[in-house]
């Protein structure tokens, strides 16, 4: 028995269509700002908890320990981060916000939380719950 392909259920193809909607959304409003997508996750970490180390970042946000390298270059290079000796570790670097890092916390967070706002609008309050809940589970899965 053949089985057709329907991509209006395929749930790859779907996530698809709604994570690059809500990337490149939010990516245009993060270059407002002089920084890109690839830049969140760590941003993300760092206003969560200082102090990490690289590879605490890469863990955390679930990127690759190359790509947190050259996000954190990145960021040192835009005054955002830097790296501070680990007084356990010769070998290991510490990471903190700035004062600058500090403060982008406040304008930029309300930016994705109006992009999931826009994209989730056709649903009802317990139907957003319920998909966040969901993707939540299948993330912690990841």
């Amino acid at each position: 028995m053949e089985h057709k392909f329907d991509r209006q259920k395929s749930f790859g193809w779907l996530l698809n269509v709604v994570a690059n909607k809500a990337s490149k959304d939010f990516d245009t409003e993060l270059k407002k700002q002089g920084l890109s997508l690839a830049l969140w996750p760590t941003l993300m970490c760092l206003w969560e908890e200082e102090g990490v180390t690289q590879r605490d970042i890469a863990l955390k946000s679930k990127v690759e320990s190359s790509t947190t390298t050259r996000t954190l270059d990145k960021l040192v290079g835009l005054g955002l981060v830097e790296r501070r000796d680990d007084p356990n570790s010769r070998r290991t670097f510490r990471i903190y916000l700035t004062e600058a890092g500090k403060a982008l916390k406040t304008s930029l967070l309300p930016i994705p939380l109006a992009i999931n706002t826009a994209l989730l609008s056709s649903l009802d309050v317990e139907e957003q719950c319920e998909i966040v809940r969901l993707l939540q589970k299948v993330v912690a899965d990841i």
